[in-house]
């Protein structure tokens, strides 16, 4: 039998996330939206994509949380979008009530599944999800990191002309405006950034990744960055569906951790099968340890404006 992966949102994130794991042939998908017609047709779409790419992967779009039933992984992009002007905080009470409401369902349908939230605001919507579904931390893991990451990577290999494959960055903290590039971490080919670039050109990435999401959304004028984020949330998934335990920050519940508590904040952590297997701690210079725990700080606030 095949794996099965939902995907709980039909928007741009989601659809995009949906489609590479068809491609990808990493499992059946079902898309789920509350929209009538809306999941149906994007799904028989990616379905009839799929001899094209090669894939037997199944794709279903629905507004029945009974289709989804029995997933390895859910991932959770249902919410609002973040319109020019608007931050990431101002999603916070709207979609926190969305994602409540749907972690009911998937606990309800697929109460041995790992959760994958993508909403906005990320840390702050990955502590509800925990909260309302009961689930141990490991298996509510959610995506900001590698999507971070990915953008600190880009800007990398730009700047220096090198393939996006010798690259490695690591971002930690929330997934916000006082998320923590770390240089010392960021690699060519093994090689630190630090002894390739200057400061200013290394500041200068560091700020661009800081705000790249804000980039997107000024630039589209509406909606906000989709490509990137649902490139982001499959690789989580293959992670989990191949068991290929690979490091990547993501946000999970930190319960001491980098001296953090009770917490959704991003690290890095070995994926595989069981979730969130490991939190890899990395030692931090002083610097980097105030701007990991004003991150934290940051998310905090959030939460207990959500009384968590």
């Amino acid at each position: 039998m095949n794996r099965k992966v939902s995907v709980i949102g039909s928007g741009n994130v989601g659809a995009t996330a949906a489609r590479c794991i068809a491609d990808k042939e990493l499992a059946d998908v079902v898309v789920l939206d509350i929209l009538e017609g809306v999941p149906q047709g994007k799904g028989l779409d990616m379905l009839e994509a799929c001899p094209i790419e090669g894939s037997d992967s199944r794709v279903l779009g629905s507004n029945d949380y009974a289709d989804t039933a029995g997933s390895d992984v859910v991932v959770i992009t249902a919410g609002l979008a973040r319109k020019p002007g608007m931050s990431r905080d101002d999603l916070l009470n709207k979609n926190a009530g969305i994602m409540k409401s749907v972690t009911a369902e998937v606990v309800k349908h697929s109460p041995e599944c790992i959760i994958v939230p993508v909403t906005n605001p990320l840390d702050a919507m990955c502590q509800v999800v925990h909260r309302e579904s009961g689930f141990p931390r490991e298996r509510v893991v959610g995506m900001a990191g590698v999507l971070d990451s990915a953008r600190m990577r880009s800007f990398i290999a730009a700047e220096l002309n090198v393939s996006v494959e010798n690259t490695h960055a690591f971002v930690l903290g929330g997934h916000g405006d006082t998320m923590v590039p770390l240089p010392r971490y960021s690699t060519v080919a093994g090689i630190p950034i630090t002894q390739l670039m200057d400061q200013a050109t290394i500041d200068a990435i560091v700020d661009r990744t800081a705000n790249g999401g804000a980039e997107i959304v000024k630039l589209l004028g509406t909606g906000s960055a989709y490509y990137a984020p649902g490139s982001a949330a499959v690789e989580m998934v293959e992670s989990i569906l191949k068991d290929k335990k690979k490091i990547l920050p993501c946000a999970v519940f930190l319960q001491g951790e980098y001296g953090i508590n009770d917490l959704y904040v991003g690290v890095p952590v070995k994926l595989g099968a069981g979730g969130a297997e490991e939190i890899v701690e990395i030692s931090l210079e002083p610097d980097e340890r105030a701007a990991l725990d004003k991150s934290a700080a940051a998310v905090k606030e959030l939460v207990d404006v959500l009384g968590l």
